[in-house]
């Protein structure tokens, strides 16, 4: 006589499908109460907490002044049209940016990680580049490219918006460079040696195999300085190009309310949100993956 079935067993069903055991069914309706009991909590510490941050606001002896000051909705919708035609020159300058660091990084990156002898003088100079745009904040690179490349006078009056963008450029591909040549170097040697095993030449290996999986292993570290980008752009300003900032100093200036400064963070917050919201679906992804064994 066979032994009898366990109840912990799934059971095979006609079409060849498993039925789902008691077992299997509790430890189930456990996770979805424990998951309900985790957003429920979630929810009222949240709205706990927004009270007690707007509680203390409004008992505050000069909330008054401050909700006038920086929160007046007369000057929201007065400076909303101009700062947002300011962040439009905001967005293209970023889009320029965006290409130029991902060609000057990607070549110093290579240049760094390449062991070819007669590039050792480019990455001598890669490496003194990178440290050296590295260890300069963005402001100060901004004013010596902005105030620089006029004072030579080679090339006459130049847009600051050009200016700011070759800033930019320069500044972010250094970081841009690091994270990319991490990347390249995080790539298992085997994986070029089974590429010129079957035939792929040294660019081909690099183009094929090494950067698709450097690029995916270091995406979110990209985003992240991608997302930091977004709000350096608006340092242009410094320079004199009328982008969002100097749109709001515009406006501050003849009402002295600060309300402008407000309208133009909530501008730069709505233009990151999606990119950050991105950034954290793909690095949990990425995660998810790696914990299950899959392929990264």
């Amino acid at each position: 006589m066979s032994a009898p079935t366990s109840s912990a067993a799934p059971l095979d069903l006609a079409d060849g499908s498993a039925a789902v055991s008691e077992v299997e069914r509790f430890r189930r309706e456990y996770r979805r109460k424990q998951q309900l009991k985790s957003v429920i909590t979630s929810l009222v510490s949240t709205i706990v907490l927004a009270i007690i941050v707007v509680t203390g606001l409004k008992l505050s002896p000069g909330w008054p002044r401050v909700k006038e000051t920086f929160f007046s909705a007369e000057y929201f919708v007065s400076s909303f049209p101009e700062i947002l035609d300011g962040l439009w020159l905001n967005l293209k300058v970023l889009v320029v940016a965006v290409i130029g660091v991902a060609i000057l990084a990607t070549l110093i990156a290579l240049v760094r990680t390449s062991t070819n002898p007669v590039l050792f003088p480019l990455r001598a100079l890669a490496a003194i580049y990178t440290t050296v745009m590295r260890g300069i904040p963005m402001i100060v690179i901004l004013y010596l490219i902005g105030f620089g490349i006029p004072g030579l006078g080679l090339f006459g009056r130049i847009d600051p918006s050009i200016l700011g963008t070759i800033a930019v450029i320069m500044g972010y591909s250094a970081y841009v460079a690091e994270v990319l040549r991490a990347g390249f170097n995080d790539v298992h040697p085997s994986q070029r040696a089974s590429a010129r095993s079957l035939g792929l030449t040294a660019g081909q290996t690099t183009r094929m195999i090494v950067i698709p999986q450097a690029l995916r292993k270091v995406a979110p570290a990209l985003m992240n300085d991608f997302i930091s980008m977004q709000k350096d752009v608006g340092l242009i300003s410094v320079l004199g190009a009328v982008d969002a900032v100097r749109a709001a100093q515009i406006e501050v200036a003849s009402s002295y309310n600060f309300t402008p400064y407000v309208v133009a963070s909530l501008l730069f917050i709505l233009m990151s949100v999606p990119f950050i919201l991105l950034n954290d679906w793909y690095a949990a992804r990425l995660r998810k993956r790696e914990l299950s064994g899959g392929t990264v």
